[in-house]
């Protein structure tokens, strides 16, 4: 009985050990901005400080050739948006769609998949937070149409432990059910 107590502890304790490496590889390790890389679009997920400025910079810049805003809120129209983040109209007939179907990171995925298979669309530029980046990009590799390739462009921040604590397991989360098949 007690062998049996002894391996579930030594189990346990690697578990454990392999939580808190994760954890601070994880906190420690965040994903930087890309550099000037030409992509055929830039998706930004809204919900951070600097993530749409850092999307229209990569468009500003030629880095891409148009713009998917995913998530955002219903009640914006784009001649608000356009005012905001002050974007030319030109600009925004042209090159800039606001995408109002998604409210978390899944259904962000699923967008931006539509519009990118929609638009045809062999390379794009991901840009989010540095903390929610590695769960973005996992959950638009999923959903992407095949052979769409994902540059990672994060935007730097101050997130705060809490922040990272749970992000951290979402991630975790995702992992496990795309382990297993449920997700």
């Amino acid at each position: 009985m007690s062998s049996g107590r002894g391996l579930f502890r030594r189990l346990a304790s690697v578990l454990l050990l392999g939580w808190a490496l994760g954890f601070l590889w994880f906190a420690v390790m965040l994903p930087q901005p890309a550099g000037e890389q030409r992509t055929d679009a830039v998706v930004v997920l809204t919900g951070g400080k600097g993530r749409i400025d850092r999307a229209l910079l990569a468009l500003d810049k030629g880095w891409a050739g148009e713009l998917l805003v995913s998530g955002v809120d219903r009640h914006v129209r784009p001649h608000e948006f356009a005012l905001e983040y002050k974007v030319a109209a030109a600009r925004m007939a042209c090159c800039v769609t606001l995408g109002f179907e998604a409210v978390d990171t899944r259904s962000n995925a699923l967008e931006t998949a539509r519009w990118l298979a929609r638009k045809k669309v062999g390379t794009v530029r991901l840009v989010t937070s540095d903390w929610h980046m590695r769960r973005a990009a996992l959950e638009l590799r999923r959903a992407a149409p095949e052979g769409v390739t994902i540059v990672e462009d994060a935007v730097s921040s101050q997130p705060s432990l809490r922040i990272l604590f749970l992000e951290y397991h979402k991630l975790l989360a995702r992992l496990l059910a795309r382990a297993v098949g449920a997700g």
